[in-house]
């Protein structure tokens, strides 16, 4: 770029050779990576092109109605630095939530710091987990077929693109015809350092008849420090597959992050995800699901705890490809003192998607005079014999509920709490998983202690 000195490299080391990281900021250009195939630093190249050619998204765009786009300042975030042998066990010490995990990535500014490898069993069954940089030079069919496949259609192409150009590691998993992976996988993304950006990527590939659980958790070292994360999930869901994702976004108070999921169900296949919005100044999450089989359905889940003057951005597309699929979108808010949410989303029901069944409900529960929710759901449906509903409420705690427990001798705000859990835990209980959903709780209860 015109004007820019050359930037200056720190080198770190991948499993499969050695990357070189600007140490400027973000908006001087991809990285440099040795050791990878060209057509993927190809593809960089290109992203970073269209990054650079799509401007930058304003609230008269459609796709970011009420959005503070201001927020997305990107000049001042830069590459992650290497970290020190202190930094790099303060992470791992702080990177254990299940006790039973199938297996665990851990990363920080991008860079894989530990990897709990999967079973010898896992392995004999041609379950893979690798990094993305091994599997893009061990896999590359099977990860170009799938890499980033689905257009970012929901608002966030910018950034996409962005995450294409910038993202140097990851997780990729693949479960093989009729494997069931019983315990989750774990994987864990940190932002350290002032003004440090990340880019995780998940590429999760589901043969047919398989099942697999992942989480994935993302945090800040330091809770108040500024940061970017910009993600993306492409998750996979072939013929009778079932696939559970949960994300718990728990970033500093100060950070700036979108995150870009795109599912694909395949024939009697099932997709859940369940996404928990915690930290960040202000957050954006797409989701596009897309159901491309007979028989196929999506559960899209999301609970949002919004406090001081954070604000949660949810875009999603429902959208029904085949006859005879279902989706259920259900998203609960709880939002105090100046907080805010957006919530933008659509069930498209294609032609000849006959006997669609669709649903979605947006339930805001508002603890303050100055919280803000603003909710856009709609419907575009192009074939017969279907059943879709969509709604949207806004609401305050009931003052009857209010005064039962407070009669019997509950504090006010406890009180509050107790009725703030006991509205977003219709969600988390639609996940079926006890422990994972044990952690939900934890995370939201700290969050109201905080």
């Amino acid at each position: 770029m015109v004007g820019l000195e050359p930037p200056q490299f720190s080198m770190t080391r991948s499993e499969t050779g050695t990357i070189e990281t600007p140490r400027k900021g973000i908006l001087s250009g991809p990285a440099v990576w040795r050791g990878l195939p060209d057509w993927f630093s190809d593809q960089q190249g290109a992203a970073w092109q269209k990054f650079e050619s799509i401007p930058r998204p304003t609230r008269k765009d459609q796709a970011w109605r009420f959005a503070n786009v201001g927020l997305l300042d990107l000049t001042p975030f830069k590459y992650g630095e290497t970290l020190t042998e202190e930094e790099r066990t303060a992470i791992l010490t702080r990177s254990r939530v299940l006790d039973e995990v199938a297996g665990r990535m851990i990363f920080a500014g991008d860079q894989l710091i530990e990897r709990d490898v999967i079973s010898d069993q896992l392995k004999k069954r041609g379950v893979i987990f690798q990094p993305l940089e091994r599997a893009m030079v061990e896999h590359t069919e099977l990860f170009r077929k799938h890499f980033m496949s689905q257009p970012a259609t929901l608002g966030s192409a910018k950034f996409a693109a962005l995450h294409q150009a910038l993202v140097s590691s990851g997780t990729f998993l693949y479960v093989p015809r009729g494997v069931e992976i019983e315990s989750p996988i774990e994987i864990f993304h940190w932002l350290d350092g002032e003004n440090a950006s990340v880019f995780p990527h998940l590429l999760l590939v589901t043969d047919e008849l398989a099942k697999v659980t992942v989480i994935e958790h993302f945090r800040s070292v330091n809770e108040h420090a500024p940061g970017f994360a910009c993600g993306v999930n492409d998750l996979v869901a072939g013929p009778g597959a079932k696939v559970t994702y949960v994300c718990a976004q728990n970033w500093s108070d100060n950070a700036a992050a979108l995150q870009i999921n795109s599912t694909v169900v395949d024939h009697d296949a099932s997709a859940t995800s369940l996404n928990l919005h915690l930290g960040s100044r202000y957050s954006r999450f797409e989701s596009l699901s897309r159901l491309i089989g007979e028989g196929g359905r999506s559960d899209l889940l999301a609970v949002a705890v919004a406090k001081h003057q954070q604000e949660f951005d949810a875009r999603t597309l429902q959208d029904h490809v085949s006859p005879h699929t279902a989706s259920d979108l259900l998203y609960k808010n709880a939002l105090d003192d100046r907080a805010r949410t957006i919530f933008g989303g659509l069930i498209r029901v294609e032609r000849h998607a006959h006997f669609t069944d669709a649903y979605q409900k947006v339930r805001n529960l508002l603890l303050s005079d100055d919280a803000e929710a603003n909710s856009m759901p709609g419907l575009e449906i192009l074939a017969d014999n279907v059943r879709c509903t969509h709604g949207a409420t806004s609401g305050q705690i009931d003052e009857d509920e209010l005064f039962y427990l407070r009669s019997r001798g509950i504090p006010t705000k406890s009180a509050q709490r107790l009725l703030v859990t006991g509205f977003l835990d219709e969600v988390i209980q639609r996940l079926n998983h006890p422990a994972i959903a044990t952690h939900l709780h934890r995370l939201i209860e700290q969050k109201f202690a905080a």
